[in-house]
């Protein structure tokens, strides 16, 4: 471990605990003066204080990893892009070593203006219109709680864990029990057992995918799901009724601030417990380590498709039983980004849309296949990515279907877990595409693909060094001009 001066959040974690310098020094073993000391950064967080600290309080040690801050100076670099006078890399860093809670602040209140602006932008575009639409929006409120949680909720994975070891017990009873592979006997079996809702396929054409009659206690579900989907949603529904209460603790913890945006986290949230009773905790982690997270058999193994087991990935936060810590995210044609979900610190900018040479794009290309990048960001941090689109489509010849790009990514440290690395060399620092977060906030004056001018920077006098070339160069014969 580097000598890692975090007096600041020392200083932080006594003042939360309303202790005294003298007693928390007399609570780890420590002389009050090298308290002080380590409190003032005049000394380092050595391991062993670390884990005097970890003893005394339980408290899990990577609050005091650097590592641990990557998603936070991402937010808050973003919040303090552009602008006079520049804020430099140190004092971003020092503003989190030695004042986190003042640093979250500053990212919540830049998430307020990005809000408020996105709102005036709103009213502008509807003319005056008495009813401005909310901002953010219910979806991306729950986005955020997701987000904010890190796509974990250990008491509801728990809970929908027992279900599912439950409904394995009962293989040799009356009733058919969670076959892991075909779960949807099982849970249909429960359904009706324990809740009286009896499951049924309807052959209609173009009806909703999903439909319950509580007054018939009835489950409809469209012929053009598949077993594994079916089951899913099924899972769902068992997990509105028996998870409610936890589900509902969540929502109210979750200051969600209207009523759209609490009945979306509910969805949210009973489609969470669905995928972590179809693919347990235990029995999905040990196979996904086992097969270096071999998704086609993963989904094969437990019946579900590519989207919903590289969902489930991003979730495999257990203590004790982490997998690698994943994010997700899900794609259109267009860059809109319908899903995002983060099991670590990677930050999804919501300005200026996506990087065009993020390989995700290139997935509509490729159907059927998965493509793997190494990806470097502007701060030089690199990450393992993977793609692949997937479609489906209902109805007639020539109805519209749906194709998203679906992808996992990874710090590249974990790259070497996965079997989609291998014969890949991940030191090779050539091997990197440089991407960023979005053309607003991406600093890299010379990226052909640039869109946007970044944020705060303005047009040079000289169109020839301009640090936003596509826009300052003349147009071809056959394009419009910039």
């Amino acid at each position: 471990m580097k000598k890692a001066f975090l007096g600041g959040r020392l200083r932080q974690l006594r003042e939360t605990r309303g202790l005294t310098q003298a007693a928390l020094a007399e609570r780890l073993g420590l002389s009050p003066s090298y308290l002080n000391q380590i409190e003032r950064n005049q000394r380092p967080l050595t391991v062993q204080v670390l884990l005097k600290i970890n003893a005394a309080f339980g408290l899990d040690i990577q609050v005091f990893s650097e590592e641990g801050d990557a998603r936070l100076l991402a937010e808050l670099r973003e919040a303090v892009q552009g602008g006079e006078p520049a804020v430099g890399a140190s004092e971003i860093r020092d503003l989190i070593d030695n004042a986190p809670a003042l640093a979250r602040r500053v990212v919540a209140l830049h998430r307020h203006l990005r809000e408020a602006e996105d709102r005036a932008a709103a009213l502008a575009l509807a003319q005056g219109a008495p009813d401005a639409m909310p901002v953010p929006a219910p979806f991306e409120e729950v986005r955020d709680f997701f987000y904010d949680n890190r796509n974990f909720f250990d008491r509801l994975d728990a809970q929908a864990e027992a279900l599912a070891e439950t409904l394995s017990g009962s293989a040799a009873g009356l009733t058919p029990g969670l076959v892991p592979g075909d779960p949807l006997p099982g849970l249909a079996a429960h359904l009706k057992t324990r809740h009286g809702i009896v499951l049924r396929r309807n052959e209609a054409d173009g009806g909703d995918l999903r439909h319950f009659d509580p007054d018939r206690r009835e489950l409809s579900l469209s012929r053009d799901l598949s077993p594994g989907q079916m089951a899913f949603q099924a899972a769902t529904q068992i997990g509105l009724i028996e998870a409610a209460g936890e589900i509902d603790r969540l929502v109210g913890d979750g200051a969600l601030s209207g009523e759209e945006a609490r009945r979306l986290a509910r969805i949210g949230l009973a489609n969470y417990f669905a995928g972590a009773a179809v693919m347990p905790y235990g029995a999905f982690w040990r196979a996904a380590e086992e097969s270096g997270y071999d998704i086609g058999w993963l989904g094969h193994r437990f019946g579900m498709g590519f989207e919903a087991t590289c969902h489930r990935l991003s979730t495999l936060q257990r203590p004790g039983m982490q997998g690698v810590p994943f994010f997700f995210l899900r794609v259109d044609r267009a860059g809109n980004i319908s899903k995002r979900q983060s099991a670590t610190d990677f930050h999804f900018s919501k300005v200026g849309g996506s990087c065009p040479l993020w390989r995700v794009h290139s997935a509509f290309d490729r159907p059927g296949e998965i493509l793997t990048q190494i990806a470097e960001m502007p701060e030089g941090r690199r990450y393992f990515w993977l793609t692949r689109m997937v479609q489906s489509r209902r109805g007639r010849h020539g109805s519209p279907g749906k194709a998203f790009a679906v992808a996992l990514g990874c710090d590249i440290a974990h790259a070497g877990r996965l079997v989609y690395s291998k014969g890949l060399d991940l030191a090779d620092p050539a091997a990197a595409t440089p991407i960023g977060a979005g053309c607003k906030i991406c600093p890299r004056n010379g990226c052909p693909q640039r869109a946007f001018p970044m944020l705060g920077r303005p047009l040079a006098a000289d169109p020839a060094r301009a640090p936003f070339a596509p826009y300052a160069r003349a147009a071809g014969p056959d394009e419009p001009p910039p």
